[in-house]
């Protein structure tokens, strides 16, 4: 029988408590004493239909890394960054990201370049109780059903570029509309965000015709395309995909009659596609290099891009690899801590302008209420070789374009 009295037990109990709930504490303080890194992964799909756009968010977080560093970090800590292939695929997404934060204990994760598995990352994180800043468009990360305090959406979504490019697009055509549209979660969603637009300006769905993700032939959709005569053909696809079908689309002599758009208007896509190809075509974007005339944190970013890079041009989503690295470093700056909750905090509360206006996160959902700039490919007068988009207007950063609070399944107190 112990001889222990009850009150010391319980002491003893309340000791053994507070320490096991002090051990995280302590662990974090143990390694910001030590120097140690703070360590960001960065999942994204280095192979695949979207490596030329990955290669050059890897490119832009580490010119944020480094230009963090070179400031002195924070308390003498550095920032390191552990790039990881996701492949494109969910689930390889999720093991790498799993392994980054329980095999190599890094403090932030920020990545993704698919609606799809920025959703896997996001889960692994949020579980976790990881801050994961996404730098590719969603309108589901958001919603409450898969939204935490941990999660920040850096990019634009959808509902935000499909309805800034309609509003500028819709109105100078005819009614008829046809979408040509990757069949998963980010041609839907931009689908939906068309429609949704240019319900209120009366345009007409002819069809929405979908395709596999990674298609390179699409001789099989142009004829039924050329058949219902629409007035605007959406491109509502990404990458490789949006390459294969700008061109087959203009060798077909679909333009005859016919805008073509497309939601995102990728510098990549269009680089890789050439001047024929693209030559016409309108969409949104979340920035482009030629911007640098009209707004001094665009000429800043530029600058450092092409000093670190041989002169390389940054693109719209190596820009987002940038901002969203930046965005985190920051708040840990502000915090003053590396600990994922007080970094949360001081995100919801940031407002910056790293390279393209001012922006700043919502409260409720945490989404980037930013610009959405309304691009035109261009094959004449160009003054080299990345001077490929004309810019036809810029949606200013508004909150009423994005979908409400409530609508998102967030409940906001008055």
């Amino acid at each position: 029988m112990s001889t222990t009295s009850p009150n010391r037990r319980r002491r003893q109990l309340i000791a053994t408590g507070a320490a096991a709930a002090a051990s995280p504490m302590l662990f974090n303080i143990a390694r910001a004493q030590s120097g140690e890194p703070i360590k960001i992964g960065f999942p994204v799909p280095l192979t695949g239909a979207f490596s030329a756009e990955a290669q050059d968010q890897v490119r832009a977080a580490e010119l944020a890394v480094k230009e963090w560093n070179e400031a002195g970090g924070f308390n003498g800590r550095k920032c390191e960054l552990l790039v990881r292939d996701d492949k494109l695929n969910p689930g390889e997404a999720a093991t790498r990201t799993l392994e980054l934060i329980e095999k190599d204990k890094v403090n932030f994760v920020v990545g993704s370049l698919s609606a799809a598995t920025q959703l896997s990352i996001n889960a692994v994180c949020r579980d976790r109780k990881i801050i994961f800043n996404s730098i590719s468009q969603s309108d589901a990360i958001n919603e409450a059903k898969d939204w935490s305090l941990y999660t920040f959406h850096e990019a634009l979504n959808p509902h935000l570029t499909a309805g800034a490019v309609a509003r500028y697009y819709f109105p100078k055509t005819g009614k008829g509309v046809v979408y040509l549209t990757a069949d998963y979660a980010y041609g839907h969603e931009m689908v939906r965000g068309f429609q949704r637009a240019g319900n209120a300006l009366g345009m007409k769905t002819l069809a929405d015709i979908r395709h596999p993700l990674g298609t390179a032939d699409y001789s099989a959709f142009l004829p039924r395309i050329q058949a219902l005569k629409p007035d605007v053909l959406v491109l509502c696809n990404f990458g490789r995909d949006l390459v294969n079908s700008a061109k087959q689309a203009t060798d077909f002599g679909i333009k005859s009659g016919t805008k073509i758009i497309t939601p995102v208007l990728l510098f990549t896509s269009r680089l890789a596609g050439g001047a024929e190809a693209f030559e016409g075509i309108g969409g949104g974007t979340s920035y482009y290099w030629g911007m640098e005339d009209k707004i001094p944190s665009a000429k800043a970013f530029n600058d450092k891009f092409r000093k670190a890079y041989g002169g390389a041009v940054p693109s719209d989503y190596g820009a987002l690899g940038y901002a969203g690295i930046r965005s985190v470093l920051q708040a840990v700056l502000n915090a003053k801590s590396s600990d994922s909750v007080p970094v949360s905090i001081a995100l919801r509360q940031l407002k910056y302008d790293w390279y393209k206006g001012p922006q700043q996160y919502r409260k409720c959902d945490h989404q980037s209420i930013q610009s959405v700039v309304i691009v035109e490919s261009k094959s004449k007068g160009m003054k080299d070789k990345n001077d490929v988009f004309n810019v036809m207007a810029i949606e200013p950063a508004d909150e009423k374009n994005l979908r409400s609070c409530d609508e998102m399944g967030h409940k906001v107190s008055a």
